[in-house]
């Protein structure tokens, strides 16, 4: 069973949460993959990733590369459509997400 990231608030993280917290920020530390999650909080369907590839201007093959990186960490899901892929926010990954780094009064 794998660990579900906890927010950074909490008040003790145990290793096991540490750890899958800091694998959700290391997929995100690639500035294409947050330009991707960018793109797709700014719409409100899901997006191809052939649209994707002439908004960010990388190759085709990139892109796919980090929509995976995406999916596999549960931030993205993924529809196929005949021959093309359309991306979009998980809603719940994206509730999570902003759970972590909302500080609240602590600061």
């Amino acid at each position: 069973m794998s660990v579900a990231p906890a927010p950074l608030v909490s008040p003790r993280l145990s290793d096991d949460e540490a750890l899958a917290t800091a694998a959700l920020f290391q997929v995100l530390a690639d500035p294409a993959r947050v330009r991707i999650v960018n793109l797709l909080a700014t719409r409100d369907q899901p997006a191809c990733i052939c649209h994707l590839v002439d908004e960010l201007g990388l190759a085709q093959a990139t892109v796919s590369h980090h929509a995976r990186k995406l999916v596999d960490a549960g931030l993205v899901v993924r529809e196929e459509r005949g021959k093309w892929s359309y991306l979009s926010l998980d809603a719940g990954a994206c509730r999570r997400l902003a759970a972590l780094v909302d500080f609240g009064a602590c600061c």
